[in-house]
């Protein structure tokens, strides 16, 4: 779901860049010491699998994973996803340094959206729970997003809103595998080691 650089307007780059800016401090912030090795991982992880990409118009349509970086790292998600996409545009040209707040803004806020709604359910003592919150978050955090990213190129103009109904209905096939995968490894992490996903827990 990058959106290429030159695509924005100045008004919707510079709301992306405040979110971005105000979501980053907070995620600094309330991050522990011991989450900043988990928060290394799933950056390379988000790094990892938006990597393979299909061009749609002025975006494109890839995993995300932006849900379960969100149960895991709560706020952190904004500074683990803002490094992510930064490597990606300097190594890869995938969106642009100009566009690199909205672009963060667009897949960091939903990760932390469903953490707040739905982390509790994530760290449920009963697995059935934790499968919906797990399903819940990873779909959920790939609606929000595509709909931000539709969002944007909506309002930059009315050129792109084609593109943006484009965008949100590519994205539907990614909501349900990103659902799953999520699920899966939510209730895996639990099992196994329950202070990964019980770290952002105040």
């Amino acid at each position: 779901m990058h959106i290429s650089e030159g695509v924005l307007s100045p008004p919707v780059l510079i709301t992306g860049a405040a979110i971005t800016l105000i979501g980053t401090w907070i995620g600094l912030k309330n991050t522990k010491a011991q989450q900043v090795p988990l928060m290394a991982v799933l950056t390379s992880t988000f790094f990892v699998a938006s990597l393979i990409h299909v061009p749609l118009g002025p975006s494109s349509v890839h995993l995300v994973l932006n849900g379960l970086v969100g149960i895991l790292l709560g706020f952190g998600a904004f500074p683990s996803i803002l490094i992510a996409l930064l490597l990606q545009a300097l190594f890869f040209q995938f969106g642009g340094i100009i566009v690199l707040g909205a672009n963060t803004a667009n897949m960091a806020l939903p990760a932390v959206i469903v953490y707040l709604l739905f982390k509790k359910l994530c760290i449920s003592e009963k697995r059935k729970n934790r499968i919906i919150g797990g399903f819940l978050s990873g779909s959920i955090s790939i609606i929000l997003s595509g709909t931000m990213v539709a969002l944007c190129l909506f309002f930059t103009g009315s050129n792109f809103s084609h593109a943006a109904k484009t965008v949100l209905i590519a994205h539907v096939p990614i909501m349900i595998i990103e659902g799953i995968i999520t699920a899966l490894v939510v209730d895996f992490i639990f099992r196994v080691k329950p202070e990964m996903l019980l770290g952002t827990e105040h």
